[in-house]
C-alpha cells in the first residue's frame, strides 16, 4: 500500500511543480487597429522566438505561456508600416499590448469631407482631395500654417511686402485671393484675414489638412474659384492629455505650442491649445538698413469643445482668438516714428477673434447646422500711409444627407454676411455701389444641391449645382460635375469639370496698394470674376510582396477666367492701376506626386507640377507676374532604428517667375532665377514622452538679393523727398535718382531669411 502512494505523490508533486512553472510565465494580448478601425490578418512576432500568431476578424490577439523576459514584438500587415515596440514582461504578467498602424497608403485611406460635405475615405470620394496628417508637418517645423504649406506640391506661400512680411497662399499659380482656406469646414479665413490671419492657428491642434486645387464654388460660394485649403482640428476625443513643442533659430526666433484636454463631465471633453511666437531681432544682412524680417510678437488660443449625444449626433464649438504686432522698416525705427515721415517703419497691429461651431439636429434625418462669426480688426500704418480697418462676417449653413437607393444627396441653404469697413474710400469706389468713406455691407444668401449617383460598384457620378444672390451683383449660378471610376482597387480615374464665382473686395486682398508711394487708379466699375474649371486625375497604387508601397497621383487641369481683375504695375511707374481685363485669362497645367514607402522605415515624396498662367488681352498673351512655371517638392525620410533618430530632408524648387519692375530703367532682374530653399532635420525619440529635434532651413543661405542691385527700390530715400516729376507727373532721372524709380518694397518672391539652425523639444502626454 505505501509502496503504490510513494510514486503517486511524487506524480503530484510533479504535477503541480509544472503547474507553478506555468503560472510563472506571462500572457500577451491586445488589439490591431489602423485610422481606430480593426485590422485583421495582421501577424504578431516576438523577435528571437517562434512565437507567431494572426489576429481574428476584430483585430485581436493573444500569446499565452511566455517567460518573464524583455522581448520586441513586431506586428506586421500589408500595406501598412511594420511597428516593432520593446517591453519587458514580468512573472505572471497579462500585459496587453495594442498596436496603431500607420497605412502605407494614407492618402487614400485617410477620411476627407472637403470634396463633398461628407465625411469618407479618400479613395471613395468622387472627387480629388489631397491629404496631409500633421506629422508631414513637423518634417520641417514652421511657427505658422503659412510657411507650413511651403512643402506641398502646387501650393506656395507667396510673401507679398519685403517689409512687413504679409502674403497670401497661390494654388497652381493662381494668387491668393483665389484660395479659400477654411478651420473644420468653415469659411472664415477670408478677405482681410486672408492676408493678415493666417498666423497664429496652433500646430498643435491640427489633425490634417485637406487640399481642393479647382473650383469649389457650387459647395463653398465666393473665393472658391482656384482651390481650397481645409484645416481640420483635433477632435478633442482623440487628442493627447497634453502636448507642448517648443523650438527657436539661431536668427532668434521663439515657437510654443502646447495643448491640453480635459472632461468636462461625463458627456464634455475640451481641448485647448496655444500659440506664442515671438522675434525681436533687427537682421539687415543684405545692407539696405531695411530689417529682412518682420519684427512680430504674436499670441493666439484656441479651444474646441465636443458634446456626447445619443445616436452619436454631432455637437461641437470652437472658439480662437489671436493678437499680433508686427512691424519692418529702417533699422532705426521705434514706435514713436510710427506714422511719422522721418524713420520709415510698418506697423501692423491685429485682433482677431472666431467662433465656429456643429450641431446635428435630434431628427430621424441627418440635417446638419453649422455656424462661425469672426470679428477682424486692423491698425497699420505704412510709413504715413495709414490703413484701419475691420471686417465682421457671419455665417450659418444648413445641410441634409440623404441616401435613396443608389442616389446620395445632399441639400443645403447657406447665409453669409460681410460687414467691411476701412478708413480709405478704396473698397466703396472699387464697387461703385457706396458713398465714399461708408460700411461695405455685403449680403449672400445661398442654395445648393448635389447627388452622388453610384452607377455601380466600379462608376460613381456627381452632379451638382448652387445659386448665390449678391446685393450688388445679383444673381449667381455655379454647378458641377464629377465622375469616378474604380478601374480596380489599385487604379483609379477620376474627371470633375465646375464653375467659380469670386465678389472683390480689393484693398483687403492686395497689400501692394497700401505699401510704398504709388497712386491707385481704379479705372472702371470692377464686375465678378468668374471661372471655368476642367481635371482630371488617375491615381495608382503599387504594393510590393518585400512590403514597399508606390503611390502616384497625376492630375491635368485647366481654368478659364472671365473678368479677371489685373493689378498694371507696369505701365505707369507712380501708379496702380486695376481694371476687369478686357480678355480672359487661362491657368493650365499637370502635376504629378509620388509616394514610396520602403518596409526599412525609409520613404520618399516627390511632386512636381508643369504650368502656365497667362493674361491675354488684345490677342496679346503675357506670363502672370509673380507664377513660376514649374515647381517641385520633396520629403526624404529614413528612421535608424537602433538609434532611435530619423532623419528628414525636405525641400522645394521654383523656376523663373516675371516680375514688378518700375519701369524700363529698373536695373533689378525682369525674371527671378531658379531657386529651391531646402532644409534638413534630426529628430531623436529615445525618450519615453520626449523628442529631440534640430537641424538646419535654407542649406543653401538662398535669398532673393542674389544677383540683384539691390531688392527695395530707392530705399535710401522712403517718402520719395528726392524724388522729382515732370510737368506730365512722370518721375525724372536725376543724379540721386538714375533709373527714375520711386519707393517700392513689392518687388518679392521669395524669403529673405537665409540659412539658419533650429533646436526644439515635443513632449506628448498620450493618456
Amino acid at each position: 500500500m505505501k509502496f503504490v502512494k510513494i510514486p503517486t505523490i511524487l506524480a503530484l508533486a510533479f504535477y503541480y511543480s509544472f503547474q507553478i512553472g506555468l503560472a510563472q510565465n506571462g500572457s500577451i494580448s491586445g488589439i490591431v487597429t489602423s485610422d481606430s478601425l480593426a485590422l485583421k490578418v495582421t501577424t504578431i512576432s516576438i523577435k528571437g522566438t517562434n512565437y507567431l500568431i494572426n489576429t481574428d476578424s476584430t483585430g485581436v490577439y493573444s500569446i499565452k505561456n511566455i517567460k518573464a523576459d524583455s522581448y520586441q514584438i513586431q506586428a506586421f500587415c500589408k500595406g501598412y508600416e511594420r511597428l516593432t515596440k520593446s517591453i519587458t514582461l514580468k512573472d505572471t504578467e497579462n500585459l496587453i499590448l495594442n498596436f496603431e498602424l500607420v497605412s502605407l497608403d494614407y492618402v487614400q485611406s485617410a477620411k476627407v469631407i472637403s470634396g463633398t460635405l461628407k465625411e469618407v475615405s479618400r479613395q471613395e470620394s468622387p472627387l480629388c482631395v489631397e491629404v496631409f496628417k500633421s506629422t508631414y508637418f513637423k518634417k520641417n517645423p514652421t511657427s505658422n500654417i503659412f510657411e507650413a504649406l511651403q512643402n506641398i506640391n502646387g501650393v506656395r506661400p507667396q510673401l507679398n511686402c519685403n517689409i512687413c512680411n504679409t502674403g497670401d497662399i497661390h494654388i497652381n499659380g493662381l494668387e491668393g485671393p483665389y484660395s479659400m482656406v477654411l478651420i473644420d469646414g468653415m469659411p472664415i479665413v477670408s478677405s482681410l484675414s486672408t492676408v493678415y490671419g493666417l498666423s497664429g492657428i496652433p500646430n498643435s491642434l491640427i489633425e490634417r489638412i485637406e487640399i481642393v486645387k479647382g473650383p469649389a464654388s457650387s459647395l463653398y460660394g465666393s473665393e472658391a474659384v482656384g482651390g481650397l485649403i481645409n484645416i481640420i482640428t483635433k477632435n478633442p476625443k482623440n487628442a493627447p492629455l497634453f502636448s507642448l513643442d517648443i523650438f527657436g533659430t539661431s536668427w532668434g526666433e521663439y515657437n510654443t505650442d502646447f495643448s491640453f484636454k480635459l472632461n468636462a463631465g461625463k458627456k464634455a471633453s475640451v481641448l485647448t491649445g496655444i500659440n506664442y511666437f515671438n522675434f525681436q531681432n533687427r537682421i539687415d544682412k543684405n545692407y539696405d538698413n531695411f530689417t529682412d524680417m518682420t519684427l512680430q510678437n504674436r499670441i493666439s488660443v484656441f479651444q474646441k469643445w465636443n458634446f456626447q449625444r445619443t445616436k452619436n449626433r454631432i455637437f461641437s464649438i470652437a472658439a480662437r482668438y489671436m493678437y499680433e504686432d508686427r512691424w519692418g522698416g529702417e533699422l532705426q525705427w521705434r514706435k514713436e516714428f510710427r506714422g511719422g515721415d522721418s524713420i520709415y517703419g510698418e506697423s501692423i497691429y491685429t485682433k482677431r477673434w472666431e467662433i465656429l461651431g456643429n450641431y446635428q439636429l435630434p431628427t430621424k434625418e441627418k440635417i446638419l447646422l453649422s455656424y462661425s462669426f469672426n470679428n477682424h480688426n486692423q491698425n497699420s500704418v505704412y510709413g504715413l500711409t495709414s490703413y484701419k480697418a475691420q471686417q465682421n462676417i457671419a455665417f450659418a449653413q444648413v445641410t441634409w444627407d440623404k441616401k435613396i437607393g443608389i442616389n446620395d444627396f445632399l441639400i443645403g441653404t447657406a447665409l453669409r454676411y460681410t460687414f467691411y469697413d476701412d478708413n480709405t474710400p478704396a473698397t466703396s469706389t472699387a464697387d461703385s455701389t457706396n458713398n465714399q468713406n461708408q460700411p461695405q455691407k455685403t449680403l449672400l444668401p445661398g442654395i445648393f444641391f448635389q447627388n452622388e449617383i453610384s452607377i455601380s460598384k466600379k462608376h460613381k457620378i456627381l452632379g451638382g449645382f448652387r445659386y448665390d444672390y449678391n446685393n450688388y451683383h445679383g444673381n449667381i449660378f455655379t454647378p458641377r460635375i464629377a465622375y469616378k471610376w474604380d478601374i480596380n482597387k489599385k487604379n483609379i480615374f477620376r474627371l470633375n469639370a465646375g464653375t467659380g464665382f469670386r465678389v472683390v473686395n480689393l484693398f483687403t486682398e492686395d497689400h501692394a496698394a497700401l505699401t510704398g508711394a504709388r497712386i491707385i487708379e481704379i479705372k472702371n466699375t470692377l464686375k465678378p470674376e468668374q471661372s471655368y474649371n476642367t481635371n482630371l486625375n488617375f491615381i495608382k497604387k503599387i504594393f510590393s510582396k518585400k512590403g514597399t508601397f508606390v503611390g502616384i497621383d497625376a492630375s491635368a487641369f485647366y481654368t478659364y477666367f472671365n473678368n479677371r481683375i489685373v493689378g498694371d504695375y507696369e505701365t505707369d511707374p507712380n501708379k496702380i492701376m486695376y481694371d476687369n481685363l478686357n480678355g480672359y485669362a487661362e491657368s493650365k497645367g499637370i502635376s504629378l506626386n509620388t509616394d514610396i514607402s520602403f518596409s526599412n522605415s525609409f520613404k520618399i515624396i516627390i511632386g512636381a507640377t508643369l504650368m502656365e498662367n497667362t493674361l491675354t488681352e488684345n490677342r496679346i498673351s503675357n506670363q502672370q507676374i509673380l507664377t513660376e512655371n514649374f515647381t517641385g517638392i520633396w520629403a526624404i525620410s529614413y528612421k535608424i532604428k537602433k538609434a532611435k533618430l530619423s532623419v528628414d530632408y525636405t525641400g522645394n524648387v521654383y523656376s523663373p517667375m516675371r516680375l514688378p519692375l518700375l519701369g524700363n530703367s529698373d536695373p533689378r532682374n525682369a525674371y527671378s532665377p531658379w531657386w529651391s530653399i531646402q532644409n534638413i532635420q534630426l529628430t531623436f525619440d529615445g525618450f519615453k514622452y520626449f523628442q529631440l529635434y534640430g537641424g538646419v532651413k535654407n542649406l543653401l543661405n538662398w535669398t532673393p538679393n542674389k544677383s540683384n542691385p539691390f531688392i527695395i527700390a530707392r530705399s535710401n530715400d522712403p517718402f520719395d523727398k528726392k524724388v522729382q516729376y515732370g510737368s506730365n507727373g512722370q518721375i525724372l532721372v536725376t543724379a540721386n535718382n538714375p533709373y527714375a524709380l520711386s519707393f517700392d518694397p513689392t518687388y518679392m518672391y521669395g524669403p529673405n531669411q537665409g540659412i539658419r539652425a533650429f533646436l526644439g523639444i515635443r513632449y506628448t502626454l498620450i493618456k
